[in-house]
């Protein structure tokens, strides 16, 4: 006894003599470790910009929103999470359509621990244990992975209504970063609820009531894009780069077109929050480092009112030739409106036949289709091809040659005007009248090849690089330089026959996008200069009302991708050329410009292809494309424009002039909108005038 009193008495002098260096010798240095802070920076989404039009219209707009957000402590644990979940679930109404399979799983296995866990066998669970390739963590994952396995349907279809109102706000909560706001509800937050959940604030730990906003487009535009919610956050092909941009997981950002291209500018300065926590994670000061600014806006060079005007012709006449024979294939028709001499988009339009679910035919926008989609152009190329031929030396200016149909062995091309005959042209009626013939005897003198009537034809493959590389200084078969993702090139073709050399120059062989015509004929009217299109004409400081431009910080100018290689006479040769295709008297397109008020020049064009669109069914049914490019006015071209409209017939029959319709009505569209701004700004001035007058 003596000794076992003599042990408890050395050991509890030895627990006293610790405690002892504990408190006094040690005591300080353990307070200053519990008082010691941790400084955790949290940013905080802004507005984006808005995006206007080039007359200051509104396109993409914020709406503000109530909403409820969740911010989730170092310390918060699971359970506490639960608990307000289900506080809050008392008090809104969640969506709970969207709830993921597994974090039901999760859920009922919270509820049911014990349950659950018995669904694995101490064996199993043994096996587990002894795996000494895996970590405690990937141990407990395994694990947990068996019990889901093992939840059954009726197990699941037991959590009741408030459970699955409770998970939809707890799996919310989880998915929340440390101190940084996670939106619990934005969408349809009634003003009853963001005024209950307000008044009960103190018993809601870290729950608040905050103003979110939307993305509220006025336009239809699809080059306008789209940005990701909340929910979507970042997506995963593109985490790691906003992730080094300071992003947060959940933030929104552009996912399409202007949006994306241009998230850096729209995204804004965020608001950045410094949240200091003592060694039990609680928050014990909150400081502002930078309060954050909305995203700056964007001005268009698109003019919404021409953009809606033009819009409702190529709709108007798309549904006109779809209601004609043999059209069963159209479902399509584009128009590219630009200034020739800046670049300027002035307006895309792209429409698009498709079907709802109730079968009834609709029209929607498909602008994006003038940049990502390419299609065989026919004789609108004819300009380029002759410019093509004067710069190599393969012919000259008013240079005369004989249109009759070319039979190379056995395969007989002619021009449509002049089926059987012979007849000499120059290169000027040959645009105007739009032969073929003409254009395939130049195209041999490229080759450098002497055609025989009825005998094969010996064309080096180098001459489709030759003429190609040509097309490219116009901007066909290349890149546009279009301020947009997802830019097509269109398709080379890969034969090197002779054949596909002729069809080549006439556009019947390589595939062009509709912005690509449209650039290619703003070379040949600003005299030779390719100019990069663009969407974007300034970034401005944001608006403060929504309605007035805010400070100008960027101006974007006219960029020159290359100058073509052919004199200005030449050039001025062929744009007088497609000023007879308007108003020469055999011209192509003059039964619809030759009464026009205003002066302008373009070309027709009409492709036979093959079928190869979006009905698979009818892969390899021979159709016809019908085009037009055109610049106006004559003398000073303000605007250059392209028509494209695939598979019109299947009838065979050149008879749809949709093209043509097309572009006189734009053509006269914009000088009838241009009429109306400059009579509007002569009376705004001559009104300012007549106040200053009176003062």
């Amino acid at each position: 006894m003596n000794v076992l009193f003599f042990s408890i008495f050395v050991l509890f002098s030895i627990l006293i003599l610790r405690l002892g260096y504990m408190q006094i010798v040690k005591g300080n240095e353990y307070v200053r470790a519990l008082q010691q802070t941790e400084e955790v920076t949290v940013n905080t989404s802004v507005p984006r910009g808005r995006i206007y039009d080039r007359q200051g219209r509104v396109l993409v707009d914020n709406k503000p929103k109530n909403a409820i957000t969740y911010t989730k402590l170092q310390s918060t644990t699971s359970d506490e999470m639960l608990k307000t979940a289900e506080k809050l679930a008392m008090l809104i109404k969640m969506d709970t359509t969207k709830i993921a399979l597994r974090d039901k799983q999760d859920f009922w296995i919270k509820l049911h621990k014990i349950e659950a866990y018995e669904k694995v066998s101490k064996s199993e669970k043994n096996a587990i244990d002894k795996n000494e390739k895996l970590s405690a963590a990937d141990k407990q994952s395994e694990l947990d992975q068996l019990v889901r396995d093992r939840i059954t349907k009726s197990e699941l279809k037991s959590l009741t209504k408030k459970d699955l109102q409770v998970l939809a706000i707890y799996s919310k909560m989880v998915a929340g970063y440390n101190l940084s706001p996670q939106i619990i509800k934005s969408d349809h937050v009634t003003d009853k609820e963001f005024a209950v959940v307000s008044e009960h604030l103190f018993d809601l730990p870290n729950v608040n009531t905050t103003t979110d906003w939307d993305r509220v487009k006025n336009s239809d535009l699809s080059i306008l894009g789209s940005t990701t919610s909340p929910t979507e956050g970042i997506p995963k092909d593109k985490l790691d780069y906003y992730l080094a941009r300071n992003y947060s997981r959940n933030d929104r950002v552009g996912k399409s077109y202007i949006e994306e291209e241009y998230e850096e500018v729209l995204q804004g300065q965020k608001a950045v929050v410094k949240s200091e926590t003592n060694g039990s994670g609680q928050v014990v000061d909150t400081t502002t480092v930078s309060e954050g600014a909305p995203g700056n806006d964007l001005v268009l060079t698109v003019d919404s009112e021409l953009q809606l005007q033009l819009d409702k012709i190529v709709e108007k006449q798309l549904l006109t030739a779809k209601s004609q024979g043999g059209s069963y294939l159209l479902d399509r028709a584009f128009l590219v409106m630009m200034n020739p001499n800046t670049g300027e988009i002035l307006s895309m339009v792209g429409k698009k036949l498709d079907t709802d679910d109730e079968g009834k035919m609709t029209v929607n926008d498909y602008a994006i289709g003038t940049f990502t989609s390419s299609y065989e152009v026919g004789s609108v190329v004819k300009p380029a091809t002759l410019l093509t031929g004067y710069s190599l030396g393969a012919i000259k200016p008013n240079q005369v040659l004989l249109d009759t149909p070319i039979n190379i062995a056995g395969t007989v091309k002619k021009s449509i005007f002049n089926p059987s005959g012979a007849m000499y042209l120059d290169d000027l009626t040959a645009l105007e009248r739009s032969s073929n013939v003409y254009m395939f005897q130049t195209a041999f003198r490229i080759a450098g090849v002497n055609y025989v009537p009825g005998a094969g034809l010996r064309i080096d493959a180098n001459n489709f690089a030759k003429v190609r590389n040509s097309f490219a200084q116009f901007g066909l078969g290349v890149e546009t330089g279009i301020d947009l993702p997802g830019e097509a090139t269109g398709v080379k073709g890969q034969e090197t026959i002779s054949g596909k050399f002729l069809d080549l120059v006439i556009g019947q062989y390589d595939t062009f996008t509709p912005l690509q015509l449209a650039q290619y004929v703003s070379t040949i009217a600003n005299g030779g200069k390719r100019i990069q299109p663009h969407l974007i004409k300034e970034i401005r400081e944001p608006s403060k009302d929504g309605k007035n431009l805010g400070p100008l910080v960027k101006e974007v100018g006219p960029t020159v991708l290359n100058t073509i290689d052919n004199s200005q006479y030449e050039i001025d040769h062929v744009k007088q050329g497609m000023h007879q295709v308007y108003f020469g008297s055999q011209g192509s397109a003059a039964k619809y410009f030759r009464d026009a008020k205003f002066d302008a020049a373009g070309k027709t064009g009409t492709a036979e292809v093959v079928y190869y669109g979006p009905k698979r069914s009818s892969y390899g049914t021979k159709t016809l494309t019908i085009t037009h490019i055109g610049f106006a006015p004559y003398d000073n071209p303000e605007i250059a424009y392209a028509v494209v409209i695939p598979w019109v017939t299947t009838s065979g029959s050149i008879t749809n002039s949709t093209n043509n319709i097309i572009a006189r009505q734009a053509i006269e569209k914009y000088f009838e909108l241009q009429k109306k701004k400059t009579k509007k700004a002569e009376e705004t001035v001559g009104q300012k005038i007549q106040k200053s007058t009176s003062d």
